[in-house]
């Protein structure tokens, strides 16, 4: 259900981005989703930023818990896919949301009972991540989409303005984290050769640095929000960050994730900053055997 989640918010937020470029084929599986759409805006009491960020979250909730997850009702489903926004200047608003194309008498039916079940998901093998390098490869698609946000976290381009990343990064369930409010998003881009080195912390710093963009809005589902405490809270661990000006990459394109048995070699691709290699794009894949 996560990446419906994800495409219905950001169809939500994003508000006419172009989802579907003119230089791309279609990749994705044609699918049939509901459409949500903003309905009423209200102002919030400004934020507290008092939480510190965690790049690493887990749940109490595993794969059995979530087969024992009631379907949530219509309503229910509204309230969660509603959002808040934080602005640059500090303020803070309420969006809720109406979702079109909704079965609402099969969702009503099904009130009530267990969700869709699902499998257990495992990752197999040793540590194969390796880091990417070279300009090549960092500032041509598709590793150039992944991008860096100042609180720590990796963040995916998914429109000229817009970033999808974690709502982790940027809220813990209760408040904002400490520099949400000025919160940037970080670009590689080469190292000028009069720019010293000396002070760089990995190989790749020495060669390339991150060119940042102030973020305008940042969008958090009511889900994540309210839900961070119990079982439905990840299922809802996104945030979309809107930049203050276009950042003229190309983008990832938006799309409901296919079957296993129709992903390309039945895997599923990763890169990202990670912690323990500081200032390095890291790739890994792994084998998908089950949903």
């Amino acid at each position: 259900m996560a990446p419906l989640l994800t495409l219905l918010m950001l169809l939500c937020a994003v508000r006419g981005a172009l989802l579907y470029h003119p230089i791309w084929k279609p990749m994705w599986p044609a699918s049939k989703v509901p459409v949500v759409l903003p309905q009423l805006t209200e102002d919030l009491d400004a934020p507290e930023f008092t939480a510190e960020a965690k790049l690493e979250v887990t749940s109490p909730c595993g794969p059995e818990c979530h087969k024992r997850a009631l379907v949530p009702s219509y309503e229910e489903l509204k309230e969660r896919l509603s959002y808040e926004t934080l602005y640059f200047n500090g303020s803070l608003t309420q969006t809720n949301v109406g979702i079109y194309g909704l079965n609402v008498a099969e969702l009503a039916r099904t009130q009530g009972t267990k969700g869709r079940s699902r499998a257990k998901r495992q990752i197999y093998g040793h540590d194969s991540r390796f880091s990417i390098f070279g300009k090549d490869f960092l500032l041509n698609y598709p590793f150039s989409t992944s991008v860096k946000v100042s609180t720590g976290c990796t963040g995916t381009l998914v429109a000229e303005r817009h970033v999808l990343t974690a709502a982790h990064c940027v809220h813990d369930g209760k408040s904002y984290v400490k520099g949400a409010k000025k919160l940037k998003v970080g670009f590689l881009k080469p190292r000028q050769k009069e720019e010293s080195s000396n002070q760089t912390r990995s190989h790749l710093s020495e060669k390339m640095k991150f060119q940042w963009i102030r973020v305008k809005r940042t969008h958090v589902p009511k889900g994540w929000i309210k839900g961070n405490a119990n079982d439905i809270g990840m299922d809802y661990d996104y945030a979309l960050l809107e930049l203050k000006k276009p950042h003229k990459r190309r983008y990832m394109k938006i799309g409901v994730s296919p079957t296993a048995k129709q992903l390309p070699a039945g895997r599923i691709h990763f890169s990202g900053y990670d912690n323990d290699r500081w200032g390095n794009l890291v790739y890994r894949f792994c084998k998908n055997f089950t949903e």
